[in-house]
């Protein structure tokens, strides 16, 4: 029987994808309240976009929120030009979503900012971080992102072949230290710290505090799941010859390793071969060698 790749990955995405949806509109909703309240309010530089947002409005006084609305655009054309119709189709819902929840979610948060404070603003970095951290989480858990910098790392990562997680850190690392110098060290302390307990939040969130989960696969489909794993996941695969301690009966498995991102739709993906597969996955604290993976191949 003629087994199709793109089927299968397609009877995933559909699988579940109301509930996936309102997760995503969740969390981005969560996100732009913690961009309004925490960042933008605050002028708080972590990062990526809504970084540069803030960046823009001290410097240019370009709204930060109209920004983000114009980077968005520019970033889609550029990745639809580069990556394709298919990949920027990807990150495009997330992308549009994310800027329309900072426009709606922005007189709540006035709000929210005129008639509640808290006692001291160490407890507002730390909220603010404990709420991006469960905002990204949610989001990342479900299969879906909101665009911008992971599109912008997917770019530098196709052409310029830098590993994506040295391309996140950088370009990360160079936004922050432009949001110091124009608003101070303690901008880059307070950074640093949003950073640290929002990779922390999402990581938990994602099942393990690590970059990527090591999966042993015992499953009758074997050279189906080898297949999806080599070409959807673009990673090696290594094959294990096994035996049952009580039936002493040969067998095969399967060992790979997968970013922690796309945890969700790999293990969703084997299922969909093989109902029955009989997974043990471990937290994985660092790979090195072997074949390189794309970024964000599910996504």
């Amino acid at each position: 029987m003629f087994f199709n790749l793109n089927k299968i990955m397609e009877a995933v995405k559909r699988k579940n994808r109301v509930f996936r949806v309102i997760v995503l509109i969740l969390g981005t909703f969560l996100l732009a309240v913690a961009y309004n309240i925490f960042l933008d309010a605050n002028n708080l530089v972590t990062g990526g976009v809504s970084g540069l947002a803030i960046i823009c409005q001290k410097l240019f006084s370009i709204n930060s929120t109209f920004f983000i609305y114009i980077f968005t655009f520019i970033i889609l054309i550029v990745s639809f030009f580069t990556l394709g119709e298919k990949e920027t189709l990807k990150s495009a819902f997330g992308a549009i979503l994310y800027p329309l929840m900072v426009t709606f979610t922005k007189p709540l948060c006035d709000y929210i900012i005129r008639y509640y404070t808290l006692d001291s603003f160490i407890i507002e970095v730390l909220m603010g971080s404990l709420l991006l951290g469960f905002a990204s989480g949610i989001v990342y858990k479900v299969g879906y992102s909101t665009g911008g910098n992971d599109t912008i790392v997917q770019i530098i990562n196709k052409y310029a072949k830098i590993p994506v997680g040295k391309a996140v850190f950088a370009s990360n690392l160079v936004i922050i230290l432009l949001g110091g110098a124009i608003f101070g060290i303690n901008n880059v302390a307070y950074a640093i710290i949003i950073v640290y307990i929002e990779s922390m939040v999402v990581d938990k969130i994602l099942l393990g505090i690590s970059d990527s989960k090591q999966f042993f696969i015992h499953t009758k489909e074997l050279n189906k799941v080898k297949e999806l794993i080599i070409k959807k996941l673009n990673t090696g695969v290594t094959v294990i010859e096994t035996m049952g301690g009580f039936t002493e009966r040969k067998n095969k498995m399967l060992m790979c390793v997968v970013a922690t991102k796309d945890y969700y739709l790999f293990k969703e993906a084997v299922l969909e071969i093989d109902p029955e597969a009989f997974f043990v996955i471990n937290d994985c604290y660092e790979v090195s060698g072997g074949v390189k993976r794309s970024t964000l191949p599910f996504v």
